[in-house]
């Protein structure tokens, strides 16, 4: 007697309905990572008025590295405000999604939707207005005063997120611990929080990404070249002479920006699925 066959994964296209799904697949992939293999490519070959004019080289990066303040400074502001921003906005996110999401309290529908207006309020025309906030508290000018700039956009995304994790989280597992002797805080701490850890990375991630690359912030909160982030710094870079564009070496600032996220991406892409999956497998 024929043993059955093995199940096969949900969603997994099966018969006839295959090739043509990794076509698509395939198709999208070289329509996406066409643009960054453009950049890879272009900021090695040779290029007229650039600092690669003759053979297959790095000199683009060379320039790159001795730009200005120099690249590895331009690379660590971006860290900073980037492991700033993503602190802030788990931070925050963590303790609002689980407020939203197991407490009762007045007003808390309604102050979630404020929460999520936010999204609906253009990015560029809040920044004036922070600006000047950052002023009055002496925060103008800083990769501090950025970081919490770009952590507010990102917190009611983040806070959605993580509210919807969290009432996938089944309460029996939190009742038990409250049961056992937790505080609210030590249950949050030790059963909660590994419990939507997906959702804390996809969060993380977003912020990450959102900060690693976001200009316009960068470009009307700094205005001290020593501290500017590299997307601020690859918008400037350009020659000395008739003010064109160095774009062998803005292709290679293009693919160092690239390189830290797509790293990130292919080392947490399944813990960003999982998290986004986490709402839609509630009950």
């Amino acid at each position: 007697m024929a043993s059955p066959s093995a199940p096969r994964g949900p969603g997994r296209p099966t018969g006839p309905v295959r090739t043509p799904y990794y076509v698509l697949a395939g198709g999208l992939a070289v329509l996406f990572l066409f643009p960054l293999l453009w950049s890879a490519w272009a900021s090695v070959a040779p290029a007229p008025g650039t600092s690669q004019d003759s053979g297959y080289g790095l000199g683009n990066y060379r320039a790159l590295l001795e730009y200005d303040a120099g690249l590895w400074r331009y690379l660590a502001n971006s860290a900073v405000v980037s492991l700033l921003t993503v602190a802030v906005t788990l931070t925050v996110s963590l303790l609002g999604g689980y407020a939203f999401a197991r407490f009762d309290f007045p007003g808390k529908n309604l102050l979630f939707l404020l929460t999520l207006a936010i999204l609906m309020v253009p990015y560029a025309t809040l920044l004036i207005p922070l600006y000047v906030l950052l002023g009055m508290a002496g925060m103008q000018n800083s990769l501090i005063g950025l970081s919490l700039v770009l952590a507010v956009f990102q917190l009611p995304f983040a806070t959605f997120m993580m509210r919807i994790s969290f009432e996938a989280v089944p309460r029996e597992l939190e009742e038990s611990a409250l049961v056992d002797g937790c505080g609210t805080f030590r249950a949050l701490a030790r059963i909660m929080t590994p419990a939507v850890k997906p959702g804390l990375i996809t969060v993380g991630l977003f912020a990450f990404l959102a900060a690693w690359n976001d200009f316009i912030a960068p470009l009307i909160l700094i205005s001290d070249s020593s501290k500017a982030p590299l997307p601020l710094a690859v918008a400037t870079l350009r020659q000395q002479s008739m003010g064109a564009i160095d774009y062998g070496a803005t292709e290679a600032g293009v693919t160092v920006l690239a390189v830290p996220c797509l790293l990130l991406f292919l080392l947490l892409q399944r813990h960003y699925v999982r998290g986004f999956m986490s709402g839609a497998l509630k009950g």
